[in-house]
């Protein structure tokens, strides 16, 4: 237990057992860094699904799948979303995840409650199942909504940690990741799928690496077999689970209990340069990095002289040091902390090392 939101006391790495609903109700508002939700679909299945061999498909059946109507699951949806906005923190945020059966309705109630959406994700499946009536097109993709408590808020988002675990690559709202399989799937004592609908253990980690730090608290109010639970382990992240199946909760507490953290030197996530202390231009100029009068360069040999003010002149233009190299470029915009170069002992230096050196510099101060 430890104090988080308003002082009250919350527990960390423990699943709750009941209805998510009313066990939300019981924990301290604003306690929440991070919400991954996968609630029921409502799939609407009408009688059994077999493959061409006449061999049953093992799909959802599950009574907690069944809702009399899409105004009974539209019910359910508004109800425990706004139990997760009660718990989230301000600068909180929100995962949940879909099909076509039920996330344009999940999309349309978290709005109506006040989440502001930042991305749709297509979680495109690279061994879907097939369709085996041949009537629709193969369902080889589900529907994550990320969305933040409120349009103002200031939530996590490690893009910096995204790019580099896509090799560099500005990370793309599509993406490819395979069905929960192999040893990876948890079965039963009959030796079948112990939950229909197991997510993949790599899902959940693309989705903490991105929105969230480690010691934050991340809460899965369906937990089923606990995989959010395992991954935030594995990550350094402290997590509720809420589950209402007896059986569903000892297989993740089982599970969970097996999970080895990473050592915690691993866990560390690329800090987003977004989050990094702002440094004016000026700066650099006041502390004497660059000089009134010193010429700064650009990769292609454009020049400019810095002045005293912090702003820079060149080619019959004076301004910001991107104001400049835009103008020097013909472009309608430029990031003058990568463009523009001064000279040390006949190397070209791009002025973005000194605005770090002060970065440095001012978090040894905080």
């Amino acid at each position: 237990m430890t104090p988080d939101g308003g002082g009250e006391a919350v527990a960390r790495n423990v699943i709750l057992t009941g209805d998510c609903v009313e066990v939300m109700a019981g924990l301290p508002p604003a306690s929440v860094d991070l919400v991954f939700a996968d609630p029921p679909y409502n799939l609407q299945l009408r009688g059994e699904l077999h493959r061409p061999d006449n061999s049953r498909v093992d799909a959802v059946t599950e009574r907690w799948d069944r809702f009399a109507s899409f105004a009974d699951y539209d019910r359910f949806t508004r109800a425990w979303l706004a139990a997760v906005r009660r718990v989230l923190k301000p600068d909180g945020a929100l995962w949940v995840i879909g099909s076509y059966h039920n996330v344009f309705r999940v999309g349309a109630a978290l709005q109506d409650l006040g989440f502001w959406i930042l991305n749709d994700v297509i979680w495109r499946k690279a061994n879907p199942m097939p369709n085996f009536r041949g009537k629709r097109l193969t369902n080889a993709h589900e529907t994550l909504i990320w969305a933040s408590r409120g349009e103002g808020a200031r939530y996590t988002f490690n893009y910096d940690a995204l790019k580099a675990l896509n090799d560099g690559i500005q990370m793309r709202s599509d993406w490819t990741i395979p069905l929960c399989t192999g040893a990876e799937r948890l079965k039963d004592a009959a030796g079948e799928k112990a939950h229909p609908t197991q997510k993949p253990e790599a899902l959940l980690h693309r989705i903490l690496v991105a929105s969230s730090n480690p010691g934050d608290l991340v809460l899965d109010p369906f937990f089923g077999t606990g995989t959010t639970g395992a991954v935030a382990k594995a990550l350094g992240r402290d997590f509720i689970g809420i589950e209402r199946e007896a059986a569903y909760v000892a297989l993740a507490a089982a599970r969970i209990a097996r999970v080895r953290p990473y050592e915690a030197g691993a866990i560390a996530t690329t800090g987003s340069r977004r989050a990094e202390p702002r440094v004016p231009f000026g700066a650099l100029v006041e502390r004497g990095l660059l000089r009134p009068g010193e010429v700064l360069v650009s990769p292609r040999g454009k020049a400019a002289k810095v002045r005293a003010d912090g702003t820079l002149v060149g080619d019959g233009i004076t301004g910001s040091i991107h104001q400049v190299g835009a103008a020097a470029e013909g472009a309608p915009s430029c990031n003058g902390w990568t463009y523009w170069h001064f000279r040390r002992e006949g190397r070209l230096v791009p002025i973005d090392l000194l605005r770090q050196q002060l970065r440095a510099e001012m978090g040894d101060m905080s």
